[in-house]
């Protein structure tokens, strides 16, 4: 009886042991990013032996669940987003930890090829703290915070928080494209102003976003004594209105703005302005903060053979890989292959289909968080469909970034998509991103105060054909255009219209078990998205009276009104229940003179 006593009281100091180191470790949050830093060799961005080809800086994180293997980069003196330093001898690497519970993490930098694409070869570098443990605690974020729910990731064509299982659906700004080209971003300008037919016209002028210093707060980040307000109280108002996505080149160098690059000259792409990245760092940060997705276009038509002739080769896989470790950690985020991907007659010095797999397999072997990865299109056909046969069902594609010229198809095209991935053995995410025609896209409210035509084919006619959000393309021709746009409030309505619709469907549809089915509705010219015999979707561009055919169920429906021009709750009509069986009337709105969306919903049944 001794020795076992003995036995538990050693198995009992032994346990007050460790939880007392545990308790000794730093804590840091789930889903919050940790930034690690190391000291290693003094170098700079100038360096004759770059730092960037040379140096090649992994980290290890591990957990009794999982692990991941990341890439670091060159952070010059760990500041560089304040001080603008080119020089020094820090080392980063960004992680966030999806799984509570302590984790251990080994760093190890070598000297030698940085670009290749397996962690091998080069000579083993002595670095500062290459080696230790943390504990990873419960978030205490709430609201739309990314921080509050986990990453997203790509489930059979719609975004899902991986974690929590819940979906998601996104709505905001496509425009302007070059919202990196900031003149508070260190070394940020325009290489020279365009008057090209079929983009924006532009000036040397590039964005300040002076009325949105307005919506900047106490406490919002800024660097260098102040800047950025512009662009985070832009970011604050953009998610005031409910909008979750931004769209944004981080390379247009040969294209329409020819202002937004990551390196320190826009000639050479061995070596990445470090102090500017650390200041798109802070946006980032932000716009997590805020839940506002990071939609990320790798680069434009014009310039898409720009690197290793279309090639996945050294400078492309350098690009990817300073992307991927200084950002690939954001929760929200997903890569564009890039704008108006492939031939046209516009565009013929173009990349091929064997580039465009090549680059999706790259990034998706470098990327180990799985962010979805999109194409954008073409706008119309023959261009569109001849790249789309050739990469439907590819493995590693998850969709499509979706560009339509002639607003009144966009939902066909949508459902065409849809059905096509579906038959060559994928599902794709399919996103309503830039919607024609080009010298027009979405207005300001001024000129079309409710968007109409917007509203009924682009916003509801794409969401309920199966597209995963929308986002909104400000046209070349508009006064407040694609490249020029400083005040988001010039569509203010727009976002309101838009929230309406994502409120609909997060509120009352599972959306993502749901499929379009438009030739129920009588008369034609409706929309009609359906989990067969429980529920259905039906957008009305009028208030006439219009049946739906129920003819392959025989459950009955509560029959329920949501006004898209107001949202809000739902509201009754004339009819309060159909019966399955034929065709059936849906009754008449609540108010006549616009459009409306009903809700059929199985009787003692729920939202999913």
């Amino acid at each position: 009886m001794k020795k076992i006593g003995v036995t538990i009281l050693s198995l009992i100091c032994l346990n007050c042991a460790t939880k007392e180191k545990e308790l000794a470790l730093t804590n840091y949050q789930q889903w919050h990013t940790i930034t690690l830093a190391f000291e290693g060799p003094e170098t700079s961005e100038a360096a004759e032996y770059n730092p960037f080809l040379n140096y090649r800086l992994t980290v290890a994180f591990e957990h009794e669940e999982t692990q991941y293997k990341i890439r670091g980069f060159y952070a010059a003196d760990g500041n560089a987003g304040e001080t603008s330093a080119a020089s020094g001898s820090i080392w980063q690497a960004r992680f966030t930890p999806d799984k509570i519970g302590k984790w251990s993490y080994t760093a190890t930098l070598h000297k030698g090829v940085a670009i290749a694409l397996k962690d091998d070869g080069g000579t083993p570098i002595e670095i500062s703290s290459a080696s230790g443990e943390f504990m990873v605690v419960p978030s205490d974020k709430k609201g739309a915070d990314f921080r509050a729910h986990g990453r997203l990731v790509n489930d059979k064509g719609y975004f899902r928080f991986k974690d929590s299982g819940k979906y998601w659906i996104k709505g905001g700004a496509d425009s302007p494209e070059n919202l990196l080209a900031f003149e508070d971003f260190d070394a940020t300008y325009r290489m020279q102003s365009s008057n090209e037919d079929g983009e924006a016209k532009t000036n040397d002028t590039i964005h300040n976003y002076s009325p949105h210093v307005q919506d900047w707060q106490v406490g919002d980040p800024v660097w260098k004594d102040g800047k950025g307000k512009g662009l985070i109280g832009a970011l604050n108002y953009l998610a005031s209105k409910g909008m979750n996505v931004a769209y944004f080149l981080t390379m247009n160098i040969k294209g329409d703005g020819k202002d937004v690059w990551p390196y320190v000259t826009p000639e050479d792409f061995t070596r990445f302005d470090v102090s500017k990245l650390s200041q798109w760092e802070i946006v980032f940060q932000h716009m997590q903060s805020k839940g506002i997705l990071l939609h990320m276009v790798l680069q434009e038509t014009e310039n898409e053979t720009m690197l290793d002739s279309g090639d996945t080769g050294p400078m492309r896989q350098l690009y990817f890989r300073e992307l991927m470790a200084r950002f690939g950690h954001h929760l929200g985020m997903n890569f564009n292959l890039g704008e108006e991907n492939g031939y046209a007659e516009f565009s013929p010095i173009s990349q091929n289909d064997g580039q465009r797999r090549a680059m999706t397999d790259f990034l998706t072997e470098i990327d180990p968080y799985n962010h979805p990865i999109l194409l954008h299109t073409h706008s119309h056909e023959p261009y569109r469909a001849i790249i789309l046969d050739s990469i439907v069902g590819f493995k590693n594609l998850d969709g499509l970034s979706l560009q339509v010229d002639n607003r009144e198809g966009a939902a066909e095209i949508v459902a065409e998509w849809k059905q096509k991935s579906k038959q060559a053995g994928q599902n794709w995410m399919i996103t309503m991103d830039e919607i024609g025609m080009w010298h027009t896209g979405a207005q300001s409210d001024s000129l079309t105060p409710n968007h109409d035509s917007l509203r009924h084919y682009v916003l509801w006619g794409t969401l309920l054909s199966g597209a995963a959000g929308v986002e909104w393309y400000f046209g070349a021709n508009n006064r407040y255009n694609d490249l020029n746009t400083e005040d988001w409030r010039t569509r203010d309505r727009l976002w309101e219209l838009t929230k309406h619709a994502m409120d609909f469907f997060q509120d009352h549809v599972p959306y993502w078990q749901m499929q379009p089915n438009h030739s129920l509705v009588h008369p034609s010219g409706g929309y009609c998205f359906q989990k067969t015999g429980e529920v259905y979707a039906i957008y009305l561009p009028d208030s006439k009276a219009y049946s739906i055919d129920l003819e392959t169920t025989g459950n009955s429906f509560e029959v329920k009104w949501f006004d898209p021009l107001k949202g809000g709750d739902l509201q009754s009509g004339s009819a309060t229940t159909v019966d399955g069986g034929g065709s059936v009337p849906l009754g008449l709105p609540p108010t006549a003179g616009q459009d409306w969306v009903v809700l059929l919903r199985q009787k003692n049944s729920k939202k999913d």
